[in-house]
């Protein structure tokens, strides 16, 4: 059966005329259609999108005195001393995953945990917990690449009046780099020993990686800058085009949720076929016809959740009976962030120790140490 036109391009669903209930959170209306009147209680007031914006902003917040502290760390070595002495902030290994997987691969095939990078292992797999449980929610909670992303191609519709997601028949491939980057990452880090790992992370090289991936952004060359002013521009224009396309961390928690049992789930009989599901969904997912989504693409942002006018009719969650409010989802996602990270901290594989030293004699020629062959 058709969607009634009334509900066509996401359109309200239209009430009984002078219904004493219209309005009210909760409240029983009926679909008015010729021929087909179906009744449902309106959803109450979703406040999904609040919770996880309050995510997006602290951790974006929390990047940036990473990042702050962490230059100001450089800067001490790099004036010898002339600078304000600062510690290294252990959360700028964050930015660093595959030093993360190589530490988690050591980890796994040894039974020891690592002494150089061990924060960025506890992230890595603090995030993917998150994501097996949310879905990739790390991706649309807290990942601040996706909040900036997320804000272009908002500010992009707000500018242009729409956006501009691209065909199908360029979608279908290009989705594939971002597997295909992943591809070759894991290739790289599954033909290391543990020796060679450890190795690579002790030497010199390794032990600034952080501060050569600060350097690309404080001394970017003319090629770096056009590139990353041709990914702000698709951004603005293409929804999510950096995470959709091209992240390689993105692609390895899509995997992740692909095999978890939590996904988003819709109740066909409360369904009203109004559409509006599928019209939020950023990653163009058919939320409207599925029972379920089980597509590496979804966030789990619940953005599908936030606009049905429907109560209990979608919901992240483990089964199709059980329910997840955003309250709780929320709670879950900094149970785990905080609980694994602040465990690390208690038991000592947090810091990374390194003589000073070391950090004088090497960060000032970071420039010359090329990546070993």
């Amino acid at each position: 059966m058709g969607r009634p036109a009334d509900l066509e391009a996401g359109a309200e669903p239209a009430r009984s005329a002078g219904s004493p209930a219209q309005g009210r959170p909760g409240a029983l209306v009926q679909l008015a259609a010729p021929g087909d009147k179906k009744r449902f209680v309106r959803a109450p007031p979703d406040h999904s999108q609040r919770w996880r914006r309050v995510f997006q902003l602290a951790f974006v917040a929390l990047n940036v005195v990473i990042g702050v502290q962490f230059w100001a760390f450089v800067r001490f070595y790099e004036t010898g001393g002339a600078t304000a002495s600062v510690s290294r902030p252990p959360g700028v290994e964050g930015w660093l995953p595959i030093a993360a997987l190589m530490n988690l691969k050591a980890t796994v095939l040894s039974g020891e945990l690592p002494t150089q990078f061990p924060a960025g292992m506890v992230l890595l797999v603090a995030f993917l917990a998150i994501t097996f449980l949310f879905r990739k929610a790390f991706c649309s909670w807290l990942c601040p690449i996706g909040t900036i992303s997320e804000g272009l191609w908002k500010l992009g519709r707000r500018v242009f009046g729409r956006t501009f997601p691209l065909p199908r028949w360029l979608d279908w491939p290009l989705r594939a780099l971002k597997y295909l980057l992943l591809a070759f990452f894991l290739w790289a880090v599954a033909g290391m020993s543990v020796e060679a790992i450890r190795g690579f992370l002790a030497s010199p090289y390794g032990i600034i990686a952080d501060v050569k991936m600060l350097d690309f952004f404080r001394r970017m060359s003319t090629t770096g800058a056009v590139i990353v002013g041709v990914l702000v521009a698709a951004s603005v224009l293409v929804p999510n085009f950096w995470c959709r396309y091209l992240c390689p961390y993105g692609a390895l928690h899509g995997l992740l949720s692909w095999l978890s049992p939590v996904r988003i789930r819709r109740d066909a009989d409360a369904c009203i076929d109004c559409g509006k599901c599928a019209k939020a969904c950023p990653s163009r997912l058919p939320v409207d016809v599925k029972a379920s989504i089980a597509s590496p693409e979804c966030t789990g942002c619940l953005e599908c959740v936030a606009v049905c006018p429907v109560k209990d009719t979608l919901a992240l969650a483990p089964a199709r009976r059980s329910r997840w409010s955003a309250r709780w989802i929320a709670a879950g996602i900094a149970v785990l962030f905080l609980g694994l990270t602040g465990l690390a901290r208690l038991t000592g594989h947090w810091d990374t120790v390194v003589d000073p030293r070391i950090y004088s004699a090497i960060i000032p020629r970071a420039a010359d140490l090329d990546h070993p062959r």
